[in-house]
Formats: structure tokens, C-alpha cells, sequence
């Protein structure tokens, strides 16, 4: 089993996979000046033959440690996982190497985070680490199942920092 430490979610560490969502840097305000407005943090492409969806995912939570083999990937459409609670959740992603995945790198949010995968980008299931387990989820919907699956041959244990 291969250990992996999880990093801190930064928009700089992150960048290669995709966005990171929070309330951070440059803003203007709005509502008679009582919110600030982030505006356009995300990259959201559902490809020509996609639109945008919205859908409610409610997953079970995990502990740390936390081994898996499965990785995902989304072809034709970005994907945005955005907590509906305040608790951190691990996000694990892994650059790719010639149409698999490389050696995975594991993120925890703050929990004031959600996260946008680019198109493309091998990265794990939902996993939140605290109840409830509940997500909005922004990502392409189209005819097409958008999904390609990936077992690595051993299993990969995240720990915690």
C-alpha cells in the first residue's frame, strides 16, 4: 500500500486539475454594498453537445486513513463538487499520463472550499470525511455518459498531513 499525505487545498497547488472555489482575493461589492461578489472562479466547460446540470449528491462519509483503487475521469465536461455543509472533504486527483492516471496527490479543503475539475482530469470519488455527506454538483449533461473509470493495481492509503 502506497501512502500519500494530504496537502492543504491552495488555488496555486491546485491549478493543474482545476479551480478552487472560496472567498478570497479580489472582489467587488454588490447589494448595496453589503456582499462582496468573487466573481467567475470557475472554468465550468460542458463541451458542444452538453449543458450545464445541477444535481444533489448525498455520499456516505470516510475517515482518514483512506485507501482506494478507483479514479474518474470526465471527458466531455468539467465538474464542480460544492459542499452544502461547513466540513472539509478530501479530494484526490492524478495528472495524466498517456490516457491513465499518474501517481495520485490528495487535497483537503478548508471547509469553506468546493472544487472544479477540468475537463478531463482523473481525480477520485466524492469523499467527504464528515456527516452529511451533501454536495451540489454542477456538470455536463448530454447524451453521452461522460465518464471513464480507472482501477489502479494496488491500493493507495491518503493520511492525514
Amino acid at each position: 500500500m502506497t501512502p500519500i499525505k494530504t496537502e492543504p487545498l491552495t488555488a496555486a497547488a491546485f491549478a493543474p486539475f482545476g479551480d478552487v472555489l472560496e472567498a478570497a482575493g479580489d472582489f467587488r461589492l454588490i447589494n448595496e454594498s453589503m456582499c462582496q461578489r468573487h466573481h467567475d472562479r470557475a472554468k465550468l466547460d460542458f463541451g458542444p453537445e452538453g449543458r450545464a446540470g445541477i444535481s444533489i449528491f448525498n455520499a456516505q462519509p470516510r475517515a482518514l486513513p483512506y485507501d482506494f483503487t478507483l479514479v474518474e475521469r470526465h471527458p466531455d465536461g468539467s465538474q464542480a463538487f460544492v459542499p452544502m455543509s461547513e466540513h472539509p472533504f478530501l479530494v484526490i486527483v492524478a495528472p495524466d499520463r498517456g490516457g491513465t492516471p499518474g501517481t495520485p496527490r490528495a487535497f483537503l479543503t478548508n471547509g469553506a472550499q468546493a472544487i472544479n475539475f477540468h475537463i478531463g482530469t482523473w481525480h477520485g470519488v466524492l469523499t467527504p470525511l464528515h456527516a452529511p455527506g451533501l454536495f451540489a454538483v454542477i456538470d455536463r449533461i448530454g447524451r453521452t455518459a461522460n465518464l471513464e473509470e480507472y482501477r489502479y493495481g494496488h491500493p493507495w492509503r491518503i493520511i492525514g498531513p
